[in-house]
Formats: structure tokens, sequence, C-alpha cells
């Protein structure tokens, strides 16, 4: 190992947890980092100077780096077990089975990593094999002997702590040593709680507190904990996380919660008594997997549910090994001595030979992580539950750090990391938001805004959209409760809201139409414009919904018609929220309707890409996966373009991928139709305008382990693209993170904003980003309710050589341009637009098909791929009418 060179960036110690990088010399220059050091994204350019410097305190605090060698074991055991059991068997070995190899307790993740500061004593070849028996368990008494496991431990590798040091002051790649010695050091600070508390890969959750949500479902606080590596410093983010566990107690009481019926008793889960396949397939979904306990041997026994049977215990017959056949009910009352109470209730099936136990025998443990999709009905509580105000999060982040005593830990004092107790407080700075331009005879034509948020009063869109000669209105909504007065009051509003922000409405009698929710929306729709024919001698060019409360089956048929069967525009309202509404609900509700019939509302005024001389096409690129368990369902891949020089108008373009896959396959032929779109817009709306300049890529939900990927697969589907239209841009690849855990808090009250947050445009990127490589966090919106979470963008490919200020600017611009709201966002509007086109996928599919993308059935190997090719065949593309339209928002 060559001596460590001495940091040359800023003040601080070299060794452990130094402070973060003050506006010293050097500030906003280049950063000199060696040639020698390989990183996967764009090596960090800069620093960046603009805006106003704030004390901000990061939930993060400062720990030492171990000196010495750290010694990685594969821990192999052939069974593929869970990680809670895998913990269990590494256990009684330290403990029990070879106490006097383990001296000094290893470290363990669960599955095949252990490490530890001292060499195991495992003879000549580091390699030992280890049998560890454990009690069998089945669902009747056995004279079977205990289940022995065999565990190798290996050594593989001896990593020298020196690098990480050398890593955080930037003269070392990370390459696989500093990935695995950071590896180990999170699982060093994971080890002690998650042996006392249910956990979740890097979180652990407390029962102090919890919440019954019904459904079957509690909430527990809990904490989320990782070691990270920044400039000149390691340090622990520690944030509040919140966790959903099943409900403890006897499994036939969750059974009855979950199907939330009123008054239900077991007996509705008796076949013989009407219990609907239906209902018994969508309970199998939410417990399969799920562990329960057994006391009716005399000893507790742990299964793992696999799926519920479809008959009762009074019905399933098996083959005892003395060859009588006899059912399940029968067997518990004439040989277990245990009758049932309720004989004719479903059984669940366990183990590899398919036993089945009946309900009633069967305990939830407390503390059991559900691990499925969450009931979207629930989501308010969960809101609710977690929602804390920035100070109320602080105070609570502090809480865990005494939780999780850090000091207290074997674990932790064996890899001598030593955790500060204060949060780190870095120097962030404050941007200066963007000037946004609207129409020229608004009265501000020009605004600023301030705290984020702005308002439309006094404005008209920077471009109306055509005029709108002809329009429908369809109620789903009875006439008793929203009468025909109430209707065509609601036309007014809305042809006077239009007007106030420049857009012309000439058919002031819309043709106004009931409709049942329970019927065919699709005749609905086409009947409403049969009529317009009739009446108006002309198609819609939009159709109004009132939606009734609940309506969301109602909204997705609209949809489908609108987007992909029709081509027409469409605007979905709640009827609670249309009656008697005010100017500032029409004003907000035409941001909408005025961008899909083709105007724009605002453009950033000024800004760099907007230069008609290096003209800029931004896109944004999202995936979104099925739920948990959800195998056979597809993901959707949205690519969202602008095509204007303004960057203000987008095109969505849409495909179906196999489940859980990130890369996006279809990359190259979708950027290759957002150019075509790009250049013909060019063509009839902005000609003689040059040839594009730039890319912007804004690529969302790419964890820092899949970058690599970005680059070596999508990267050169983009410029694939861009070489078959015959244009040569520079590219700029941005991965925005938004699942990672960094929270700000204003040090000073004065320096937050009314709800106790950072203030929109705080940035940070001295004293928290990555060692070597380009990335920085902003905070670019407005507080609301809870604590605001900040964006993590890493630039991992750029052409044009963007500075720190640079980049910074861009992306905080592009936050004040999302069309439907008139406030800056959480990220870029692309991003935010690409992240709306992923969800309105599932809108392509015709209701009422055998296609239900939020279905959470599983399927497995072959059936799983047959399955996800009908879901491509049964995909529909956007009608040809809708390409060019903003129809996702």
């Amino acid at each position: 190992m060559p001596p460590r060179i001495a940091s040359t960036r800023g003040s601080g110690p070299s060794r452990g947890g130094g402070t973060a990088r003050g506006g010293g010399a050097g500030r906003g220059g280049a950063v000199a980092i060696p040639a020698h050091v390989k990183t996967v994204g764009v090596k960090r350019p800069g620093f960046g100077t603009s805006g106003r410097i704030v004390p901000t305190v990061i939930n993060a605090f400062s720990t030492t780096i171990p000196d010495g060698i750290i010694y990685h074991y594969d821990a192999v055991n052939p069974d593929k077990l869970p990680s809670r059991l895998n913990m269990q068997l590494f256990n009684k070995l330290q403990q029990d089975i070879a106490p006097g190899i383990f001296s000094t307790p290893a470290v363990y993740d669960g599955r095949k990593n252990a490490f530890t500061m001292q060499k195991l004593p495992l003879g000549n070849t580091d390699s030992c094999t280890f049998n560890v028996t454990i009690d069998r368990t089945g669902p009747t008494p056995s004279d079977r002997p205990p289940k022995v496991y065999t565990i190798k431990m290996t050594k593989v590798a001896e990593i020298n702590t020196e690098v990480l040091h050398r890593f955080i002051q930037g003269q070392q790649s990370p390459d696989n040593d500093v990935l695995t010695a950071i590896t180990a050091l999170n699982i060093v600070i994971r080890m002690d709680p998650n042996q006392r508390y249910p956990f979740n890969v890097r979180s652990f959750f407390t029962p102090e507190g919890k919440k019954d949500i019904g459904a079957g479902l509690e909430l527990w606080r809990g904490y989320f904990q990782s070691v990270r590596p920044s400039q000149a410093k390691m340090y622990i983010n520690l944030d509040i996380a919140t966790g959903v566990m099943y409900k403890p107690g006897p499994l036939i009481n969750l059974c009855l919660e979950f199907l939330n019926v009123r008054g239900a008793k077991p007996e509705m889960l008796s076949p013989r008594k009407g219990f609907p396949d239906r209902e018994r397939i969508r309970l199998q979904r939410f417990i399969s997997g799920m562990r329960i306990n057994t006391e009716y041997t005399g000893s507790v026994k742990g299964f793992v549910i696999k799926r519920i049977t479809s008959e009762a215990a009074s019905q399933i017959m098996f083959t005892t090994r003395e060859g009588k056949s006899i059912s399940v009910a029968n067997y518990f009352k004439d040989v277990l001595r245990r009758p049932l109470k309720f004989p004719d209730v479903i059984c669940i099936e366990v183990g590899s030979a398919g036993a089945k136990i009946p309900l009633e025998f069967c305990m939830v443990p407390r503390g059991q992580i559900m691990r499925k999709q969450f009931p979207a009905d629930k989501t308010n509580d969960m809101l609710e539950f977690s929602k804390q105000t920035p100070k109320e999060r602080l105070t609570s982040i502090k809480t865990g750090l005494q939780v999780l005593q850090y000091g207290q830990s074997q674990y932790v004092r064996q890899f001598g990391l030593n955790v500060e107790q204060a949060p780190l407080t870095v120097q962030a700075r404050v941007l200066a938001p963007p000037v946004l331009r609207y129409g020229p005879t608004s009265r501000e034509p020009k605004i600023t805004p301030a705290g984020g948020a702005w308002n439309m009063r006094d404005k008209v869109f920077f471009k109306a959209c055509p005029e709108v000669k002809i329009w429908a209105i369809v109620v789903y909504e009875s006439s008793s409760r929203f009468p025909l007065g109430a209707a065509q009051e609601m036309a007014a509003g809305f042809i006077e809201g239009a007007r106030s922000v420049g857009m012309r409405i000439s058919d002031t009698q819309p043709l106004i139409t009931y409709a049942n929710g329970s019927g065919n929306v699709r005749d609905d729709l086409v009947k409403a414009g049969k009529g317009c024919m009739d009446q108006k001698k002309g198609p819609p060019t939009l159709i109004v919904v009132v939606l009734p409360e609940g309506g969301n089956q109602i909204y997705t048929a609209v949809k489908h018609f609108g987007d992909v069967t029709q081509g027409v525009v469409t605007q979905c309202l709640k009827s609670q929220k249309v009656s008697r509404a005010k100017m500032q609900y029409w004003a907000n509700v035409m941001l909408k309707v005025n961008v899909k019939l083709g105007g724009v509302n605002n453009v950033l005024h000024d800004s760099n890409l907007n230069d008609p001389r290096s003209p800029c096409i931004v896109m944004g690129a999202d995936v979104m996966h099925p739920a948990p368990g959800a195998d056979g369902r597809p993901s959707f891949a949205s690519l969202v373009s602008s095509v204007d020089i303004n960057t203000a108008k987008y095109i969505a373009i849409n495909s179906v991928q196999a489940g859980r896959q990130e890369i996006i396959d279809d990359l190259e032929s979708m950027v290759t139709r957002a150019l075509d779109k790009w250049l013909g817009y060019s063509s009839f709306a902005e000609k003689g305008r040059l040839p594009p300049a730039r890319i912007i890529f804004y690529r969302d939900g790419v964890s820092e382990g899949q970058f690599a990927h970005v680059l070596e697969q999508e990267l050169p589907m983009i410029r694939n693209a861009c070489k078959a239209k015959g244009v040569r841009p520079k590219i700029t690849v941005i991965i925005v993170g938004k699942r990672h855990h960094i929270r700000m808090f204003p040090q000073n009250d004065r320096d937050g904003d009314r709800t106790g947050n950072c203030q929109a445009g705080t940035t940070i990127d001295d004293g928290l980003g990555h060692p070597t490589e380009f990335d920085y966090y902003q905070l670019t919106h407005g507080g609301l309710l809870g604590t605001s979470r900040p964006a993590h963008y890493s630039v991992i490919h750029d052409d044009s050589g963007f500075s720190a200020d640079a980049m910074q600017n861009i992306s905080f611009s592009l936050c004040h341009v999302y069309a439907r709201a008139t406030r800056s966002v959480s990220i870029p509007a692309p991003v935010y637009y690409a992240d709306i086109a992923c969800a309105r996928a599932k809108n392509h599919y015709a209701p009422g098909s055998d296609f239900d993308p939020s279905d959470a059935g599983t399927v497995i190997g072959a059936q799983a791929e047959s399955q996800l090719e009908a879901f491509k065949a049964g995909y529909k593309p956007l009608n040809p009418k809708m390409e060019n339209s903003m129809y996702f928002m």
C-alpha cells in the first residue's frame, strides 16, 4: 500500500470524521482529483459558488474509519434460507458450535458475507466447514432427527482500511476493496439492532408508538442507518423509517379483518357457506409468505404459509403413515385430541410436502414485516403516521442515536468505530429562483417566485391553446346530487376561468349529458361525441367528465377512451370540488387543459436552456415496476422529451418490458421518435431552427449500483438514435435520486420557511457529496407537510462540461416549469412528467380486459414469460392524434 497522500482540499483531520470543507481557497474552482483515480460518473469539476450561504444541519453523524485489516469471509450455506434463519444459524455457530474460533465475534449480513478485524483460525487453507443443528418442525409430531445445516467459512479477501482513508481524500478509485470495506462497516452498525428488533435490510423497527390501521396491519416506527463516504469524512446517515407489520394474534382474526366484512365471523371463511374464490385468492396474496406459529403439538413450531386451501378442514383428505384415509378435521379430533371449533373453515398449506393446518391453530408472531404492496386505501394512515415537522424529525433522529447506542455495541467497539453525537452542519447555499415569463398581456409578464410559489392572478398563459369551438360535459353523478343547474354553473365557471388566463372557449353552451358509472363508459363518451356532431355539426375537441367520489374505474376508462381509442382531450373533475368553485380553482384547472390542448403556460426567461444559438432538448426517463410479489407483471418505461426551443412543450413515449428490469430496452427507438418530434416541430412551428446542440437527459429511479449500466447500455442507445437522425448533440446524463434518506434542517429558524423546512433552492455539494464524483443535493420546493426531501443529482456523463453552478441552476430552473402547478416541485419537470406517464401506462389496457398491471398475482417460469408477452400484446399504443399532446397532464 503506497503512503497516503495528504489532503489538498480544505482543512479538517486526515482521519475519521473531518469537518465540512468551508468556503476556503479554491471553492468553485477545479478540484484536484489525480488522473489515476477512476470514477463511475463525471469527476467533480468544482464546487458551486452562487447563492446565499446558510449553515444547515444534516441527519448525518461523522464516524471514524478503523485502522487495520478487515478480513472478508464467505459464509456459504447451500440451503436457500431466509436471512432471519441464516442469522440464527450463524449466531449458533459462533456461540455454541465454535466459540473458540470466534473468540472475537464476526459480523454477518444474513446471506453470505462475514467480516472480522482479526483473522479467524480456520487452518492452512483459511477454510472450514461446520455443522449446525436445529430441531425439525412439522405440523404433526415427528420422530425425525434434528435438521443439520452446513456452513462453509472461507477467507476471500484482506482489505487494508487505508483504502478508505485515501478514498475520502479523493486519492483512491472506488474499487472493489473500497466498496467491500464500506459494506463491512454497514454490517457492523446493523449487527446489534438486527438481533434485537425486526429489520428490513437497512432499517429496524421498534413497537413503541405503533398504530393499528386495520386490514390486519399495524405501523411501527423505526430507524434507517447507512455508512456513507463524503469529502474527507465517513458518516452515518440516520433517519426515521416506518415499518408495515402484520397484526399479531390469531391468524383467523387477521384474515377476517383483512376481508373487512362488518360483523364477520369465522364461518364466513367456509367454502360451504359461500366463501368466494375471488376473496380467497385476494386473502392468499396477502398472507402467502407470512410466518405463523402453532402450539397444538405441545411445543411452539414455526412455518411459512405457501397458500390457502380451496377446501375446508372437514373436506381435505390425506393418507396417514398407516395407510388410513382421514380428513384434516378428523385427524385433529381423533389423533391429536384437538377437535376443531370451525371444521368447515379453510386451512393453510405449509412445507414442501404441502401439509395442511387449520386456521384456528395458527398464531401470527409480533413484529413480522409485511413485504407486499401497501394497500392504496391505507396511504393516508401511513402519511399521518410518518408525518413530522423538521424539528420533530430531527429530535426523533437524535432519539434514534440513543436507541442505537453505538458505543455499547460489541461489534462497533471491535471495529473501532467512534460516532459523533452531534449531527453534521454544512455550508449550504440558497440559489436565486429563475425568472418566469407569462403572456405579454399579463399585468406581470415576468415574475420571480418567492418561497417556491406564485399564483395566476393577473397573468395569462405564455401561449394559449387554439380556440375551443365545440366541447361536451359528461356527468357521472346523479342529477339529484348534481342537478343540471349545477352543471351549467360549472360550465360558466370553466369558461370564465379559461378567459381569465387568456384561453378562448367560444362554445358557451356545451352539450351536457348524464351517465351511469356502472355502465359502459366508452358508449357514454361516444354518445356525447355524436350529440356534438348532431347539434353542433362537429366533433368535440374537449370532453369534461364530472366524477363521483371513488370514481377511479371511471377515470381509467375515460383516459383509455381519450388517449388510446378516440384521440380526444379529456379533463376529469371531482363533483364535490366543482360545485361553487372559485376562480382560483378554475385557473388551476386551466393549467392542465391549456397544455393538453397544445398551449404553453409559462417559460423560463433568459435561460441557458432556451438559447436559439445552441438548441437544447431536455429529456426525462423513468421505469415503473410491478408491486412486490407480482411476478409475471410488466414494468413500464417512459421517455418524455421537449420539442420546442423554450423547452416547455413535451411529448411522452411509453413501452412495456420485463418486470423489475431497470434498463430501458427500447430506449433507442424511443429517443429516435423523440428526435423525430423535435425535428418535425422545428419544421412547422419554429422554422429556421438550428439542429439540436445539446441533450440533457435526466434519468429517474436508478440506484448507485446501476449507474455503470446506464452508461454502458442506455448512453450508447441515445448516441445511436442521434446518429440515425443525423444529429450530433452534446449529451449530459444526470441521475435523479429520490429514494435516499438525507434530510436538511435549518440551523436557525430565520433561515427556514414558514413550515420550518429549508428554503427552496437550498443546495449542498461541499461537505456532503461524493469524494470524487459530480453530485449535489438540492431542495427545490417550498415545504407543505412534514419534512421536505431534497433530490440527489449525480452527473454521470457530460459532453458539455457544465460547471457546478451551471448544472445546479439548470436543475433548479426546471423545477419551476411543471405545467400543472404554480409552485416549484421536488424534481425537474421532465422527470416528473416521465413518472406520471409511467403511472398512466396502465390506462392503455382496455377496461374490463384480462390485464390489470396493478394486480399482485404471482406466476413463475415459462408461465411468467408467456404472461409478459400477453401484456405486451394487450398494450394499446397512444392514439396518433395525441402523440403531440401533453395528454399525461
